[in-house]
């Protein structure tokens, strides 16, 4: 009951008339952003991180949150129309969205991801008032050699699911600790990394790293590829939905839904897979199997739910332990870092209104998208036609501008430039970028976490085992390295047994 008064008090925050205009402010902005091609939920919440700069915390998190769930809901729309998914979620609804596009079924295609995304959202965000309270109360018994098994299985994590490789996953990882230490060390007062430049000295501000890595790193990506020729659009028309779609489309947004939230809250378990297997248990249940592959409203109805109930089901680690689980949650968690405020056990004692707060903001904005997206896709396809130059030069610019208000110093700028060339290459090489922003955030903190660990057992390495929770951690750990050594001696057993026989 407590949690229930806990969230009408933060309705009351939200449904005020200034900050109901700041939410509809932040939902048009993220869903505007997050239409453009090639721009994901995770740029979307780097590049207008700075917009929120001089507000009131209460009023900087309505908006976003209603950047998170514009830039979730942007997304679907570049996937159906431009088969141009911004993030690797956005794969799967590309898949069947694209085709009913060119189908002349966009309208439809829209509407069931908006929708499906607006039952799921809303459902996911239930849970998370339900769940997050009990994580919260788990998390305040754990100790210092815990919270560092617990930030070292999310590294173990991030960098052994995503990419095309392990090793690629590890050097991102590698990357993002390099730069997390650069600054003065809290213990010894030393200067590590700093190269002697005195701007160095209190380390990068992680928004400086989000946003050079995914805005200006995408946008130089974008310019070493760029076309002459703008990317051709679809007419969408009036997005509506008959009865038959209605009917073939409620089932895949529950399933998805109960896909996409407990992913969406174990440790980098991302929204690639529920995706996936939203749309590998829409594929066999359907009573339409030829239309999979030509464009079957349930391939489109089912990932979109699974995308967004992963969404809502990040912020539960997020909020209660403070460990990002993909890259939009990282990019927030910079944003409550930048108010001075840490995400973890102790946030819904000092911090209360605030978080429910933002989570009564995440109804709200979930409700409003829904009733801006519907009527407004047209609009949003049309900003598809804005020439890819003037796109880029733009997202530049705010992305300068952000850096810059960060510090108000002109170094920034030049750490932009590098932290975009960085990111450039690392698209360039396959390199997995969430690894590095976790690696950025996180790495501070599980040194703090295992140096207290040390020092309460007088330096004995012992001190990092600590109770049950470490020593369950260490051995998922120890079973996702060796998964794959592991797995090749079980398929060469198998192999030689049905040779056998």
């Amino acid at each position: 009951m407590d949690n229930l008064g806990n969230l009408l008090d933060g309705f009351a925050n939200v449904v005020t008339p200034m900050n109901l205009l700041i939410a509809l402010l932040g939902v048009t902005i993220g869903t505007a952003v997050g239409v453009l091609p090639g721009i994901g939920p995770a740029m979307t919440v780097a590049l207008l991180l700075p917009v929120t700069y001089g507000m009131e915390p209460t009023q900087a998190f309505i908006m976003f949150a209603g950047i998170f769930y514009g830039g979730m809901y942007g997304g679907s729309t570049t996937s159906i129309l431009l088969n141009t998914p911004g993030e690797s979620s956005s794969v799967v609804t590309a898949i069947e969205g694209n085709k009913m596009a060119k189908a002349g079924r966009a309208a439809q295609a829209l509407a069931t991801a908006a929708i499906g995304s607006f039952v799921a959202g809303t459902i996911a965000t239930l849970l998370l008032v339900v769940v997050t309270p009990p994580v919260v109360q788990f998390a305040i018994s754990l100790g210092a050699p815990d919270y560092f098994a617990l930030m070292l299985l999310s590294f173990v994590a991030v960098t052994a699911v995503l990419g095309a490789s392990r090793v690629r996953g590890f050097a991102s990882l590698l990357l993002g600790l390099v730069i997390g230490t650069i600054g003065i060390d809290a213990v010894s007062g030393q200067q590590r990394l700093t190269l002697g430049i005195p701007q160095l000295a209190d380390g990068i501000d992680v928004v400086v790293v989000a946003v050079g890595i995914f805005a200006v790193g995408e946008a130089l990506w974008i310019a070493a590829h760029l076309r002459r020729r703008a990317a051709e659009v679809i007419p969408v028309g009036r997005p509506w939905m008959g009865r038959e779609d209605w009917k073939r489309s409620w089932k895949p947004w529950l399933r998805g839904t109960a896909y996409g939230f407990p992913f969406g809250a174990l440790p980098a378990g991302g929204a690639e897979i529920p995706t996936f297997l939203s749309y590998a248990t829409e594929k066999k249940l359907t009573k339409h199997p030829e239309e999979f592959g030509r464009g079957a409203i349930e391939g489109v109805a089912g990932p979109e739910a699974a995308n967004n109930a992963s969404a809502a089901g990040t912020l539960v680690p997020m909020l209660a332990i403070g460990l990002p689980t993909n890259a939009t949650a990282a990019v927030m968690l910079a944003a409550f870092q930048q108010y001075g405020i840490q995400p973890g056990p102790l946030l819904f004692e000092r911090e209360s209104g605030l978080v429910w707060t933002l989570i009564a903001s995440l109804f709200v904005g979930n409700l409003l998208l829904l009733v801006l997206n519907l009527p407004l896709a047209p609009a949003w396809a049309r900003l598809l036609r804005i020439p890819r130059p003037y796109l880029y030069a733009g997202i530049l610019f705010f992305a300068s501008m952000g850096a810059y208000a960060v510090n108000a110093s002109p170094f920034d700028l030049f750490l932009l430039l590098t932290l975009g060339l960085l990111g450039f290459g690392m698209r360039r090489f396959g390199l997995p970028i969430l690894p590095l922003i976790v690696g950025v955030i996180l790495g501070p903190r599980a040194e703090l976490q295992g140096r207290r660990a040390l020092q309460l057992s007088g330096g004995e390495l012992h001190g990092l085992l600590g109770g049950w929770v470490s020593w369950t951690i260490y051995a998922v750990v120890l079973v996702v390295l060796l998964w794959p050594v592991l797995g090749r001696f079980v398929v060469r057993g198998v192999r030689e047994r049905l040779v056998t026989r």
